[in-house]
Order: structure tokens, then sequence, then C-alpha cells
């Protein structure tokens, strides 16, 4: 997953104004209906940081990125806030959590990254943990920017979490075109 695009002072700075009309205060609506307030929750690819402070209005957020450049912006812009230098598929962290969370990161892993980070994301969850994650609608892969990109159906999803999560929701939504996006929410089985 490594890419030199999010890890350039110039590319971060490119990214944070190209995103800044973007954040996932509906996806986030729909994780208050299932995720308690006040509960620890791990955000995966912080980036910006604007899901992150939305997010903590509600829950203890802990903020992750696999970009240098980003947890620099971010702790900048949010001293108090915590933020680990996280690769998405590993999530080496000894931290548990009630809820992981990411907006379109997910989708920058290739299928067998993805069952690996499932794998990790179940294993740092407590009981009854709630995933919440957003993809790109579709199907195959490309390259954007240099920065691999993996498009998902339902079906794909449903396979590849079914056995660790029980999906509570997972719907199309516009994020630029109708039904362009999918939004998974699972519990720990």
């Amino acid at each position: 997953m490594k890419n030199n695009y999010y890890q350039t002072k110039e590319s971060v700075q490119e990214y944070i104004r190209l995103a800044k009309d973007v954040n996932g205060g509906m996806l986030i609506e729909k994780l208050h209906k299932v995720l308690p307030h006040k509960s620890k929750v791990l955000e995966i690819g912080s980036g910006p940081g604007t899901d992150w402070r939305i997010l903590s209005e509600s829950y203890q957020v802990t903020g992750s990125d696999n970009s240098g450049e980003f947890l620099k912006h971010l702790t900048a812009d949010n001293p108090n806030g915590e933020f680990l230098n996280l690769d998405a598929v590993t999530l080496k962290t000894d931290q548990k959590f009630d809820g992981i969370y990411s907006n379109k990161v997910m989708h920058h892993l290739k299928d067998n990254e993805l069952s690996e980070s499932i794998h990790r994301q179940h294993a740092i969850l407590n009981s009854n943990g709630i995933i919440c994650h957003s993809f790109w609608e579709g199907e195959g892969s490309e390259t954007f920017k240099g920065l691999f990109v993996n498009y998902h159906t339902k079906a794909a999803l449903e396979q590849m979490f079914q056995s660790r999560f029980k999906i509570l929701l997972l719907e199309t939504y516009k994020e630029f075109e109708e039904g362009d996006s999918l939004l998974l929410i699972g519990m720990k089985r």
C-alpha cells in the first residue's frame, strides 16, 4: 500500500485542497445508530483530519495514517489528538477499540491485503465491536496518481467480511455520482 503520493508535503497539500469540501458526516451519522457515544474508535487513514474532527465530537478517537506528512499535519492541527503511524493492512497496535472507521481508505488495498486487514481489525476490536468503512463501488482496479484503487461490489464485500463480522448495513450512496460508493457497517462475531 505504500506509495509516494501521500508521502510528500506537496501531494499532501494538494490532497487537502482537493478534499476540502468532502467529509463523512453522513457515514458517521449512520455509525451513531449502532455505536454508542464516548466509545473508543480507531480511524484508519485520517488524512487531512476532517472526519477525525467530526468523530471526535462524539467518540474517543485515535486517528492514524501511514503518511508521515499527514501525521505532521494532523498533530499540528489537532495538538490534543492521539495519532498513530499505522499501515491499514497490519494495524500494529496493542490498543483495543469499540469501533473502527475509515472513509475511502480500504480501496487502496488489494483483496489479499483487505482480507489481512479484516483479520487484524477483528483482533483489535472489543467484543461486539463495530466497523464502518466506505468503498468505491464497481469492479476491477486501476492506478490513479500512482495509487492503487480497488473497486468493490456489495456481493464481494459481503463475502470478504461475513465470516468475521455480522453485516448490519451494506448500501450504495452518492459521493460524486449516484451509486458510486458503498458503506459497510458490521459487528464483530
